[in-house]
């Protein structure tokens, strides 16, 4: 997959390049292209942003720069066009399962108080949000999207089940974790998960990551629920446990 990142600071993504999806790249199941927003501008101080018309407060990310941008690309598809913005649907589980289908991903990353709409209408622009909160920049919102996506295409993690067995991909939150020494300042770790019995460690840590879930995120356990019946029967037991 490659992603196409138009930023006014391309040196935050050294993060994302780094450590798994660094490796990632290196074998070529990533690219990454980061454009310099500033580098398409006309204005002699490198300017991007002017006063909103209609007023009102903060600067508008033009549209003229953002454009050259684009244009650089070159004459073929963009792949996905995407703008992160609080204003956009969520990026939830369905939405990362969907844009890992993608081969290429542009995604422009704004600031200052917005940008002009007219990027968004011409290029066709999916505005995205991570949550119903705002950020100083969109280059966090778009190094979120860029993790969440990369980990599930094959060959990023050591393996597919890796990448499902996380947390809300699972249906649940994930259970407790535990690693040597086995007592420590008299905590113990769990007797179960020494036993060498898969089957009982498989159980608790289901029992556990119900309970976690029931607690912590109730619409997620409901949803869980609904699908029971698709369960192994010593899994629906312990289900019908926690339910009681």
């Amino acid at each position: 997959m490659k992603f196409n990142i138009l930023t006014l600071f391309p040196e935050m993504f050294s993060a994302v390049t780094g450590s798994i999806l660094g490796r990632a790249a290196e074998n070529g199941i990533l690219e990454f292209n980061f454009i310099n927003i500033r580098d398409f501008s006309t204005d002699k101080h490198k300017k991007v942003d002017d006063y909103p018309f209609g007023g009102g407060q903060g600067m508008v990310l033009m549209a003229d720069p953002v454009f050259r941008a684009l244009e650089a690309l070159g004459k073929q598809s963009h792949g996905r066009m995407l703008y992160m913005s609080p204003r956009g649907r969520i990026l939830d589980k369905e939405k990362i399962m969907e844009l890992s289908g993608e081969q290429e991903i542009t995604i422009l990353c704004g600031h200052y108080e917005g940008i002009d709409q007219r990027i968004l209408d011409h290029w066709h622009m999916e505005e995205v949000s991570i949550g119903d909160y705002i950020l100083t920049g969109g280059e966090l919102a778009a190094m979120v999207l860029i993790d969440t996506v990369s980990r599930l295409l094959p060959g990023v993690l050591a393996s597919a089940e890796a990448a499902m067995e996380e947390s809300v991909y699972s249906g649940l939150l994930e259970y407790p974790q535990y690693t040597k020494p086995r007592e420590y300042r008299g905590m113990e770790v769990p007797e179960v998960l020494v036993s060498g019995n898969h089957r009982l460690i498989r159980l608790w840590k289901l029992e556990e990551a119900l309970k976690l879930t029931r607690e912590a995120r109730p619409d997620l356990f409901e949803e869980f629920v609904m699908k029971a019946e698709e369960l192994p029967k010593d899994e629906q037991k312990v289900l019908e446990k926690i339910l009681k």
